[in-house]
């Protein structure tokens, strides 16, 4: 008998997979691809909310689990995933430049935004109003990192390419049964694909589609990235990632010309030189009304986990999260009531 099965690989079960590892517990994980959100994702790791000058969720003590997380990842897969950069907020204003000193003032955001403004000294980034520079950012290359990954499991005979059908679970005191494998608890971190969650779906997990383009400029020679109405990020041989919408009305998989139109004007306000749209993305990402995320157990069915809701902040918030729920189901630790999915159970759970 196996210790968990885990349903969905992306930041979120590939964190709940390796934490498993490391405390040498049997697990199976079912993967279907139907959710890429973190597979398309912009992988970036910053610690500011830069619309609004102030912290990200407890994004200090993510960065001090994450950037280790992923270097040891590295060295397991033997393959790049951490690239340390800077990122550049675009001034539009004079009182945009006070706002960041103000900001930067403050004990919670001081260690990550620079109080001296950096001028511009691209000639194809439109910048009168200087740039400002936060500390600690980076990108994590998740499409790698989870081809990879999924290459780890599959050699090892711990994964399967398969939809769960919740149908076949069969639940047991102290076990569940699920086709020809039997395991003591189940974790779900199956992303926007909750909704269809028979035993989950309660959870009021909201779809916010983001879409991203890929552009190709010889002429641009940007080698930091930039945050303006959009998020400009270099990619390396002349190419660069443009994101990101947020729709939330739009919970279709395709990409769509309205968001390619958006980026690209977004752009065009940015830079002076030419670009060519080389590819064009689009994903779910799952959130929930407080923007926190939902970790937890189900009320009433007590060897059922889910791991979700973590929004456009994956990569910083999955590998603490994963840490944190698996000490909770193996120690007993509380769960901070910030993400546990038990503040929503009063309101939106009923078992009738």
């Amino acid at each position: 008998m196996l210790d968990f099965i885990v349903v969905g690989l992306g930041l979120s079960g590939l964190s709940i997979s390796e934490e498993l590892e490391k405390r040498n517990k049997s697990f199976l994980v079912f993967e279907d691809n139907s959710q890429n959100s973190s597979y398309v994702a912009g992988g970036i790791f910053n610690p500011v909310i830069l619309k609004r000058f102030t912290p990200a969720w407890k994004a200090g003590q993510q960065l001090e689990v994450a950037i280790p997380f992923y270097k040891e990842l590295e060295q397991k897969l033997q393959v790049k995933l951490v690239h340390n950069w800077n990122i550049y907020r675009r001034f539009h204003s004079i009182e945009e430049q006070n706002e960041w000193f103000v900001a930067a003032d403050k004990p919670a955001l001081s260690p990550f935004l620079d109080p001296e403004l950096k001028r511009n000294t691209n000639p194809n980034l439109k910048a009168n109003y200087s740039l400002g520079k936060v500390l600690h950012t980076g990108h994590i290359d998740t499409e790698n990192l989870l081809d990879n990954y999924t290459n780890y499991l599959v050699n090892r005979s711990k994964l399967r390419n398969e939809r769960f059908d919740y149908k076949e679970l069969r639940l047991e005191k102290n076990y569940l049964e699920y086709k020809d494998v039997r395991a003591e608890k189940i974790i779900f971190c199956e992303g926007f694909g909750l909704r269809h969650n028979p035993f989950f779906n309660y959870l009021p997990l909201k779809g916010n589609k983001g879409e991203y383009i890929t552009v190709y400029s010889e002429d641009l020679k940007l080698d930091f990235a930039v945050k303006a109405s959009v998020f400009l990020l270099p990619l390396g041989n002349d190419l660069y990632k443009v994101g990101a919408t947020y729709d939330h009305n739009d919970k279709t998989p395709e990409t769509t010309s309205k968001a390619r139109e958006k980026l690209v004007q977004g752009l065009r306000e940015l830079i002076k030189c030419d670009f060519e749209v080389v590819d064009q993305s689009a994903g779910i990402r799952p959130v929930v009304s407080d923007r926190r995320p939902v970790v937890g157990e189900h009320p009433e069915i007590h060897n059922l986990y889910c791991c979700n809701g973590f929004g456009s902040r994956g990569v910083l918030i999955a590998p603490s999260t994963g840490t944190e729920l698996l000490e909770y189901i193996e120690s007993g630790k509380e769960l901070d009531p910030e993400m546990d999915l038990s503040r929503f159970t009063q309101k939106y759970y009923s078992s009738e």
